[in-house]
């Protein structure tokens, strides 16, 4: 049997409420829109073989003290089979502790890049690249372990 073909408007409105949950750090609303055995790759989760979106619980903590006005706004979209490319401009205030380095009250805006594989209408694996050298450079300094 073979799989529906998903329209581009489902696969937009899928990836945007994607976004929206990392935007709003919310577990549950990430969970209506990736499956249950989600990959995010690279994992930078506690625990390296936890899948689907609970695993997102610390980033999201981190990321709220961190950079509690945090937006994403999706620059490119490009859908092709079941196959999602993404290119984001994030935004916020370091207003809390990030990667070890203390709060600096500064305006950062970085560039993300994700590809995302659909299964059905839903995010079944996320590859995910951040520019945090972007980030620090703007803050003034650097991770203590970088």
């Amino acid at each position: 049997m073979s799989e529906k073909k998903l329209t581009h408007p489902v696969v937009e409105k899928v990836v945007q409420t994607f976004y929206l949950a990392f935007e709003e750090k919310n577990v549950p609303l990430l969970k209506t829109v990736v499956t249950a055995d989600w990959q995010y790759i690279p994992s930078i989760s506690a625990v390296a073989q936890c899948r689907g979106a609970d695993q997102m619980h610390d980033i999201f903590n981190h990321l709220g003290r961190a950079l509690p006005d945090m937006k994403i706004s999706i620059v490119d979209m490009l859908i092709q089979d079941k196959k999602v490319g993404i290119r984001a401009q994030v935004s916020g205030t370091q207003s809390g502790q990030l990667f070890g380095v203390a709060a600096s009250s500064r305006q950062v805006h970085f560039a993300i890049h994700s590809f995302h594989e659909m299964r059905g209408e839903q995010v079944a694996k996320t590859w995910h690249l951040e520019d945090w050298l972007s980030v620090f450079q703007q803050i003034g300094q650097f991770p203590p372990d970088a």
